[in-house]
């Protein structure tokens, strides 16, 4: 848990401040042409996104689910509501209209729907009693939030890989991204049904 809290603590360090000024200038996505609620969409995506990295940081955490389940509940409502779908449903918006061309769009927009019915799913299974279920989704749903985070952490590797190939800062830089969305929605779906499937090994005092 330390390490991945320290990676998610950088990555909000380095995503969130430019954004607390409300200055369009600040921005590090492009506003597309003639979409002017665009800015304010994204500033608003990045605030519930950054409550439901938060939340989900300290819903995946075993020791806060084993030693204090009412926190763990009231927690996972926080994530859900205030958190997961508002972020997921913006950033399904901001993702049909994406600078960085029509392929890297459509990722977006699927990886953000993964999200939001990955949530909503294993929500309606913790109010069915289905705890198992729920924690399924909720593991696939984790895996879509760190979405952006692994983006962003596989487009330097999208670079270097495209750079020797590609002629063009602008052309590189649409094909990088593209390359580094989709190997993250890909090794994330591939990680969380990985660690669904895997058979944990049991302590000494079980055997």
């Amino acid at each position: 848990m330390a390490p991945l809290a320290l990676v998610v603590a950088v990555f909000l360090a380095y995503s969130v401040p430019p954004y607390l000024t409300l200055d369009p200038a600040q921005s590090r996505v492009p506003a597309p042409a003639g979409f002017a609620a665009h800015y304010w969409l994204l500033v608003a995506h990045i605030a519930f996104g950054t409550i439901a990295i938060v939340g989900v940081i300290l819903q995946i955490w075993p020791w806060l689910r084993r030693t204090h389940p009412v926190a763990h509940r009231r927690i996972g409502r926080v994530y859900v509501f205030a958190g997961a779908i508002p972020s997921a449903v913006l950033a399904a918006a901001i993702g049909a209209v994406s600078p960085f061309g029509p392929v890297l769009a459509v990722l977006d927009v699927v990886a953000a729907l993964l999200w939001l019915g990955f949530t909503v799913a294993g929500w309606r299974a913790v109010r069915q009693r289905r705890f198992a279920d729920h924690r399924k989704w909720m593991i696939r749903s984790f895996a879509m939030c760190m979405n952006t985070l692994m983006t962003r952490a596989l487009s330097p590797v999208s670079f270097l890989l495209l750079m020797p190939r590609i002629e063009g800062k602008e052309t590189l830089i649409l094909n990088a991204a593209t390359l580094s969305g989709s190997l993250s929605v890909v090794t994330l779906l591939l990680l969380s049904q990985w660690w669904l499937d895997r058979t944990p090994k049991k302590p000494a005092s079980a055997r």
